[in-house]
């Protein structure tokens, strides 16, 4: 690459995994600058000496979205100097991911789980996270043999993504289905798109309905089909547009609070309890969410792990989605 040709900008789900397997494969955690300087994502961008102020709010936000994640990410202060950014080491333990109680293997079992978790180790890590884990250790930093202790899922970007960010770029209206929760049939939506933002690991599109005449916020993933370009030439975004946006979800969030109680050792009690917000008063926890309709649906796909303890809005619809399982499975 000359330094006239741009770095190549890496997709944030790459970025995010990269960190993950960066963060579980050392034990005593890197620092700021270690990651800014050797994770892919991040590395193509870094300037060793220079202002890269963009690049650790970038990480900030990576941050909060891997403990939206429900992936428990540890932060380390060095002794004597609590609170300093630049000091402070990330990690993600390997011992926070217990097996749930009530799984065990035999010997024989157990060895061939080690052989296969070799060969995805071997086979998995792409080219840039070897050369990752490389530059690490000549930082001298301790990297664990087992790499493999998380399969994190990472959310990719929607379908909608591109098109909706082609249409911001050129100034284009856009048309859209979209269906709510609830509802049976999605609307068509024809809308100015004003900008997207992420908010807890899923995207949203700020934009101006022209037919019902006000700002809207939409859920990607609850974009129906295609993304359709019109020929009227949409509203102009104002500064801070996007900030405001992630203001408003970011009340949303603060507000809407489940309770729960999960089953200890399982996995709904390991995501549950290290997501971004979540406190606990014993068994029970109080889980943070932007849109209580999703929530649901990941709460019953944990089963028996959880119990719903409220609000009565969030029990009916996971009792509702349990009911649906019975009455397709018997």
């Amino acid at each position: 690459m000359t330094a006239d040709t741009p770095a190549r900008r890496t997709p944030a789900e790459e970025r995010l995994f990269h960190l993950v397997l960066a963060l579980i494969a050392t034990d005593t955690g890197l620092t700021k600058s270690q990651i800014l300087s050797t994770v892919e994502g991040y590395a193509q961008r870094y300037v060793a000496g220079a202002d890269n102020a963009s690049l650790e709010r970038q990480f900030e936000r990576d941050k909060d979205d891997l403990r939206d994640l429900g992936i428990p990410l540890e932060t380390i202060d060095q002794l004597g100097a609590d609170g300093d950014t630049k000091l402070q080491r990330y990690r993600v333990s390997r011992d926070a991911y217990p097996m749930p109680d009530d799984v065990a293997f035999t010997a024989d079992e157990l060895a061939l789980l080690s052989l296969a978790g070799q060969v995805w180790r071997e086979g998995s890590l792409s080219d840039d996270s070897r050369r990752a884990l490389t530059k690490l250790r000549g930082l001298g930093v301790t990297i664990g043999d087992a790499v493999i202790g998380v399969a994190p899922t990472l959310r990719a970007l929607d379908r909608a993504h591109n098109p909706l960010t082609v249409a911001i770029s050129r100034g284009r209206q856009v048309e859209f289905s979209y269906l709510k929760p609830g509802d049976a049939r999605p609307e068509v939506r024809l809308v100015s798109p004003l900008a997207l933002v992420q908010h807890e690991g899923r995207w949203h599109l700020l934009a101006y309905d022209e037919v019902r005449d006000g700002e809207r916020t939409f859920l990607l993933q609850r974009i129906v089909g295609t993304v359709r370009q019109r020929a009227g030439t949409a509203r102009t975004a104002a500064p801070g547009d996007a900030e405001r946006a992630l203001a408003e979800l970011a009340e949303l969030w603060r507000h809407n609070v489940a309770t729960v109680r999960s089953q200890p050792g399982s996995e709904a009690d390991v995501v549950l309890r290290n997501r971004r917000g979540s406190h606990s008063e014993g068994e029970v926890l109080h889980v943070r969410s932007t849109d209580l309709t999703l929530l649901a649906d990941e709460l019953a796909g944990f089963g028996d792990e959880v119990q719903v303890l409220g609000p009565p809005a969030l029990v009916d619809a996971v009792v509702e989605r349990w009911e649906r399982v019975v009455a397709a499975h018997g």
